[in-house]
């Protein structure tokens, strides 16, 4: 392993071969920020104590990560069961790395109180209805999303782009996303829970897909094939707004660039629709330029099974070019962190999001840095964030 902070779980040499690529390379990294009302279902994600909360956990995200903590919030970063927010992690390398930083709104239901742009989207209905967003949106934003992709990647072409979300309840459109693209996905994907609600998950993508699919056996099979014939029908169906701009960003930037889909469950579901999308319009993108960069809390996570997940891509019964991406995590261990919200990492709590893992991982390509100055980069976070108003 050319790097021991950087763990690589599926495709080996492809994986090996992108750090190699892009070892020294400073990335840029865009975030995209959506809304599910799936999220405001009582327990269903512990990103945000209560749905309330919830509905402004990625203004929150947007503004630390944006201004950092010693700006004043308009909206500040909510309480969690227990943690502390992923956005400290990305926050720590990008300022010490001057990364810039590129913030999307794919579709909030409150504008973040920061410079970004707005890409004329529209929050997402909760999947369980089977009627998420418009096609219309969904068309919209896939346009919008090929768009800033092709735009993004043209500065970069010797280097890559990091593409991160903030999408409370994600991982539970990203179960049905996968699902519908007949992908075996169920009990396999992540939460921010310490032990993953998978039943919970299960039943309202099963509620969605029931929906849509309705009626009959003979029914579902032609309902399946009408809805696997077109991917961004099912993004309409049971998806939320950042996983088609992630989705049509990221096949536009591999033409030219690198590109590292930052989180674990939603970018192997953004992944996965890439592929189906790609053949379903006939569009170009490479691949091989595609890694996948999460945390090892995450692809280690005994209550889902990332790495299976991953493998399973290859079998989605939609995706003729079916591929199992590159799987890369950081290193990063809170375990011996003097704070106990980082330490609470250790025991299930939180585990990524806001390009959390590929920050790291781009601290580790670009400086070398090591364990102990990424643990030492962010706790000055979280020492700055708890002595800025008092």
């Amino acid at each position: 392993m050319p790097n021991s902070q950087i763990r690589i779980y599926t495709q080996k040499e492809q994986g090996e071969e992108w750090l190699r690529r892009y070892r020294g390379c400073l990335p840029a990294f865009v975030c995209v920020l959506g809304f599910t009302e799936t999220c405001l279902i009582p327990g269903i994600s512990a990103a945000g104590r209560t749905p309330e909360d919830r509905k402004y956990t990625a203004c929150a995200d947007a503004e630390f990560l944006y201004y950092g903590p010693e700006h004043k919030p308009q909206y500040p970063l909510p309480p969690l069961a227990a943690g502390a927010s992923p956005v400290l992690i990305s926050r720590a390398v990008f300022e010490s790395l001057k990364i810039p930083v590129n913030l999307f709104n794919a579709g909030l239901p409150h504008p973040p109180a920061v410079p970004l742009i707005n890409l004329g989207g529209a929050s997402a209905k909760c999947l369980s209805g089977g009627a998420a967003m418009e096609i219309t949106t969904v068309h919209h934003l896939f346009k919008q999303g090929l768009l800033w992709g092709e735009r993004l990647a043209a500065n970069m072409q010797q280097s890559y782009v990091i593409f991160g979300e903030c999408v409370v309840g994600g991982t539970t459109t990203a179960l049905a996303i996968l699902t519908a693209l007949g992908i075996d996905a169920a009990g396999k994907v992540n939460s921010s829970h310490p032990i993953c609600n998978h039943g919970q998950k299960w039943a309202l993508v099963q509620a969605g897909l029931e929906k849509i699919m309705g009626g009959s056996e003979q029914d579902e099979i032609f309902q399946s094939q009408i809805m696997t014939s077109d991917p961004l029908k099912i993004v309409a169906a049971v998806g939320d707004p950042m996983q088609v701009v992630v989705a049509g960003m990221a096949i536009a930037a591999s033409r030219s660039c690198g590109v590292m889909l930052a989180g674990g469950t939603q970018m192997l579901a953004v992944y996965a629709l890439m592929s189906a999308i790609a053949q379903a319009y006939a569009l170009s993108w490479q691949p091989e330029a595609v890694v996948i960069g999460t945390t090892r809390w995450v692809a280690e996570d005994p209550t889902g099974a990332t790495v299976d997940l991953a493998l399973s891509l290859e079998k989605g019964n939609l995706i003729q070019s079916g591929r199992t991406p590159p799987l890369l995590a950081t290193g990063l261990s809170f375990a011996d962190s003097r704070y106990p919200q980082l330490r609470a990492y250790e025991q299930g709590f939180v585990k990524e999001g806001m390009g959390a893992g590929a920050a790291c991982i781009a601290a580790h390509l670009s400086q070398n840095w090591q364990q102990d100055k990424l643990l030492a980069a962010i706790e000055s976070q979280l020492e700055r964030l708890s002595t800025a108003f008092h």
